[in-house]
């Protein structure tokens, strides 16, 4: 998925009455049977499964609920018994819940079709909505009382600690990351026998697509996003993976890079777009500003020259499955899409 938006936003700070209540419990504490392990720090002192304490009372002894251990990008998040209500704070935990059969108390609004991407509507359009991905609303969170929240180091790494005081809260790493958003739910959730089952059939719905390609592939494909005022290449992200998994390569240009890709200003920089096929999605202002910079470059003399171009393999793709969503879902449907292109 896109690294959705370059320029930091500053996250809301607390509410003085916000800020109260979580004092008090950072203080006080809580039930072990709903508190996160905090900090990296706080969470090596949990304790192991073997060392869930019980409770004793007249008719005998009564085993506490089970007390689990779940690694994640920020450390390790002590849980007992299983989440029932669960907060998204990303776009890819949205679809993820919805792959799950599961209802979140909040999640937050989309990039685009706001508040809530047209496949997703019908499940989650009538969701509490908490905000955006960068700024994300702490006291509504608070008000929702949920048992786990879901939220990526990305964009959330500076209030992990915040978040952690009002519940339990386990992260992935990057946004596009949506294979460690799956586990992260099975794991968080005790739910690994669905997310299996979700693997499984996306590994099957790879191996139908690469044996009908055949020996059609390799394909070197570029990634390309038009904006009004610029156009990107990405090098890496959501939708590259994917088309390395299914099979595509990349230009030896874009290949091992390290960083996320590169924008491109002026139209002497049309040969690195240069591949078998361009994936191109936009990303349009109000005033059609993408579509005309897509017009701009692709009259100028040098697109002529490029062979996806010159083979007709220029395709427009929907830009909420292959870049905005980051989901399991989002997936599936743009695996649908390239079927589309490749009958």
């Amino acid at each position: 998925m896109r690294r959705l938006a370059l320029r930091q936003r500053m996250i809301r700070p607390l509410p003085i009455a916000l800020l109260a209540l979580l004092l008090v419990l950072a203080g006080c504490g809580r039930d072990e049977a709903s508190t996160s392990g905090g900090s990296p720090a706080a969470a090596s002192d949990a304790r192991p499964e073997a060392e869930v304490s019980s409770s004793s009372s007249s008719s005998g002894s009564v085993s506490g609920p089970e007390v689990r251990i779940v690694k994640h990008a920020m450390g390790e998040t002590k849980l007992a018994g299983t989440p029932k209500r669960i907060v998204s704070l990303y776009q890819g935990a949205n679809d993820v819940s919805v792959a799950l059969g599961i209802k979140p108390v909040g999640i937050v609004e989309s990039w685009i079709q706001k508040p809530v991407y047209d496949y997703l509507k019908k499940d989650l359009g009538d969701v509490p909505q908490l905000g955006t991905e960068d700024q994300p609303n702490l006291e509504a969170v608070y008000e929702l009382k949920p048992d786990v929240i879901f939220a990526t180091k990305l964009r959330h790494e500076k209030i992990y600690d915040q978040l952690s005081k009002i519940a339990p809260t386990v992260m992935i790493d990057q946004v596009y990351d949506w294979k460690d958003t799956v586990r992260l739910f099975g794991e968080t959730l005790n739910a690994t026998d669905k997310t299996d089952a979700l693997m499984a059939e996306w590994n099957k719905r790879v191996a139908d697509f690469k044996a009908k390609m055949r020996d059609r592939l390799p394909i070197e494909a570029t990634v390309a996003n038009f904006r009004a005022d610029h156009v990107r290449i990405y090098y890496n992200g959501y939708a590259n993976d994917i088309l390395k998994e299914v099979g595509f390569g990349q230009p030896a240009s874009q290949r091992d890079q390290t960083v996320w890709g590169v924008q491109l200003t002026s139209k002497e920089a049309i040969p690195d777009l240069n591949a078998d096929v361009i994936f191109r999605f936009d990303w349009e202002d109000e005033n059609g500003g993408a579509e005309k910079m897509y017009g701009e470059w692709s009259k100028h003399p040098l697109w002529q020259t490029l062979d996806a171009v010159k083979n007709d393999q220029v395709y427009r793709v929907d830009d909420v499955a292959w870049n905005f969503a980051g989901g399991y879902l989002s997936a599936l449907d743009m695996l649908d899409e390239l079927s589309s292109f490749y009958p």
